[in-house]
This record gives C-alpha cells, sequence and structure tokens, in this order.
C-alpha cells in the first residue's frame, strides 16, 4: 500500500466521521432548515426583484421577506387555532341546549325517519341503550360526555402546542434564521455543492433543473389546490346552511392535501348530519358537490399546477405522497414527490450513461464483417 494509498483512506475516514458527528449535530433542526429551503426557493425571484428595486441590498430585501414570512405562516395559524378553539367551545352549547330543548326525547322519531338507513340507526341506537333502566339519561349522559371530550381534545391539543411553545418557537425561528442567510447567500452556497457534486456538467444542471421545477411545481400545486378546494366546500357549507362553516373550511383546507379525498374527511360527515336532521335534499346537494365538484378539482387541478415539465406517473406521485406523509409528516407532502422526482431524474442519467453504450456495442458486434 502506497504512501498516497494511505493518506486517502485516513482522511475520508476522518471526513465521514466528522459528517456524521456534525450531522447528529445538526439532526434537530432538519425539518426546520427543509422548510426553510422550499419557503426560500418559492419565493427566491421575489428577493431577486426587491434587491433589484432597493439598489442591490439584498439584506433588506432577505429581512423585508422573512418578517413577511413571520406574518404570513403565524397570524393564519393562530386565527385558525383560535377559531377552532371558539367554534368547539359554541358546538357544545348547541348541543346543550338541544338537549335541553327536549331534542333528545326527538331523536328516535328523527334518526327512524332518516332515508334508508332509518331502521338500522334506530335498531343500533336501541341496542346501545337497551338493559338499562334509565336510556334515555344514559344515552343523554354518553352524549354529553363525548361532546365535551371533543371539546377538551380541541382545547387540549391547543393547550399541548402551548405547553411547547419553547420548542415551536424555537424551530419557527431557527427556520427564520436559516430563511434569511438562503436568501442573503443561497447562491454562494449552491454554487459551493454544485462544484463539489463529482459529476458531469451536464448531469448536474439536468438534477438541478429537475429539482428546481418539482419543487416550484408541487409547491403551488398543494399550496393552490387545497385553497381551492377549502373555498369550494366551504361554498357549499354557507349555502346549505351547516354550522360552523369557517372551521369547517379551514379542516377542509388543512386535510386537502391528503390523498383519496382528503376533503371528505370533512364534508363526508357533513352529508351524514344533514341526512340525521331530515334535510335529505341538502345532504344530497352536498354528496354531489363534494364528490362531483370538491373532490374531482383534485383530480385535476393539482396535476395541470405541477405542470408536464416534471413528469411523474400517477402511481409514484400518489404513493411518494402517501409514504412522505407517514415518514415526514406534513413536510413529507412535498418532500415525497421531490424526491420521486430526483430517482427518475437519475434512472434516466444512468439510461443514457450506460444502458444505451452496451445496446450500441451488442449491435455493431452483430454486424458481419
Amino acid at each position: 500500500m502506497t504512501r498516497q494509498q494511505v493518506f486517502s483512506i485516513v482522511f475520508f475516514s476522518l471526513l465521514v466521521l466528522l459528517l456524521y458527528q456534525i450531522g447528529l449535530m445538526f439532526k434537530p433542526f432538519v425539518f426546520s432548515v427543509l422548510w426553510a429551503g422550499l419557503l426560500a426557493h418559492w419565493a427566491f425571484p421575489l428577493h431577486v426583484r426587491l434587491t433589484k428595486l432597493f439598489g442591490g441590498k439584498d439584506a433588506l430585501s432577505a429581512g423585508l421577506l422573512t418578517v413577511g414570512a413571520l406574518g404570513i405562516v403565524v397570524v393564519p395559524l393562530v386565527a385558525m387555532g383560535m377559531m377552532l378553539i371558539r367554534e368547539a367551545g359554541a358546538a357544545e352549547q348547541e348541543i346543550r341546549l338541544w338537549i335541553s330543548a327536549g331534542g333528545l326525547q326527538r331523536l328516535p322519531d328523527q334518526v327512524a325517519a332518516v332515508p334508508y338507513i332509518g331502521g338500522w340507526l334506530t335498531g343500533w341506537l336501541k341496542s346501545t341503550v337497551s338493559g338499562t333502566s334509565t336510556p334515555a339519561l344514559s344515552l343523554e349522559q354518553s352524549l354529553m360526555t363525548g361532546v365535551k371530550e371533543l371539546s377538551q381534545f380541541l382545547v387540549g391539543g391547543m393547550g399541548d402546542l402551548l405547553k411547547n411553545t419553547f420548542v415551536l418557537v424555537t424551530d419557527f425561528f431557527i427556520m427564520l434564521l436559516v430563511l434569511f442567510f438562503l436568501f442573503t447567500d443561497g447562491r454562494q452556497w449552491l454554487g459551493v455543492l454544485h462544484d463539489l457534486i463529482p459529476m458531469e456538467e451536464s448531469h448536474k444542471s439536468k438534477i438541478l433543473t429537475r429539482l428546481d421545477q418539482t419543487i416550484r411545481a408541487v409547491v403551488k400545486g398543494m399550496l393552490v389546490t387545497a385553497i381551492v378546494q377549502g373555498l369550494l366546500a366551504g361554498m357549499a357549507y354557507v349555502a346549505l346552511d351547516v354550522p360552523f362553516p369557517m372551521g369547517l373550511t379551514a379542516m377542509t383546507i388543512v386535510l386537502a392535501p391528503i390523498p383519496f379525498s382528503g376533503t371528505g374527511l370533512v364534508w363526508g360527515p357533513v352529508v351524514c348530519y344533514l341526512f340525521w336532521m331530515g334535510a335529505t335534499g341538502k345532504a344530497l346537494a352536498m354528496l354531489v358537490w363534494g364528490i362531483g365538484v370538491v373532490s374531482m378539482v383534485d383530480q385535476f387541478l393539482r396535476p395541470w399546477l405541477i405542470g408536464h415539465d416534471i413528469q411523474i406517473p400517477v402511481l409514484p406521485l400518489v404513493l411518494s405522497v402517501l409514504g412522505g406523509l407517514a415518514l415526514y409528516g406534513l413536510l413529507g407532502l412535498f418532500v415525497g414527490p421531490i424526491l420521486i422526482s430526483l430517482l427518475i431524474t437519475a434512472v434516466q442519467i444512468y439510461r443514457d450513461e450506460y444502458h444505451l453504450r452496451p445496446t450500441v456495442v451488442l449491435a455493431s458486434s452483430s454486424t458481419p464483417p
């Protein structure tokens, strides 16, 4: 073994060990950095325009965009959380008033009047409270307990968030710090990373171009589709006079990115509620609107927004979203498609570099001399 070989083994061993230790050190901030990267990449064209507007002062532009991100993220989250808590308390109060007005005594007749499934629901209701000396009281206690637990769950969820305020605030401000420096120094960092990648220039350009296209398309497709679906569902909630339409609309927007009609997790129970209340026409209208408009928007608008540039097949796209959601949480809705897109690009590079060359050799060798 030569001196150069020994040096190479020792050097790369120390480099791997160093990278491993740095990875452990930075592990708590991975998600903050990834969120900052997504936001910076999406807003970087605006940063370029503002920098030109401010006479080349990129720090000023980066500071304004960072403060803007603080307002855009924090204000809607706080408003949505407060709205959910308020409407959960209002829902509990409405149910208490309904029970006080004798709604529980009218419940069997209302359940029996539900089309198609009224008889089955009546039998299930009787079996639930059978064997008790005071079935109405038992049902009332069960209902009130469930409502109170649901309300406490929502309020308690926000309480848990408040208890973990230090961790959340720390992660959020780390994200803002990284976001600021990505705006100011991101180009230099990207240039250094580009030089360190041991690949041909054409392959590096292909990967970076694919990454750029995918991030922009996925972020735009996810966010815009979720907002449109939420607004369409919210229009139906208001038109059909469904209780607490604002809270339901917010929940629809939050759940919309989930594949296979995440919006149905909200408008589906609304349909059941309308059937239960005897508003069969409204229930059918909500069902048709939910299936034919709200859910179908996801099938057409999101692929159109993502565009034909990245060319991800439907099945890998859906599986990447589901797998990313399970592995990374909400961030996985973006990371999953990005990883699949990069894999497709890597396969294309492999095919261009290795797969076609043997084919050419075999074809030439089979030619008679």
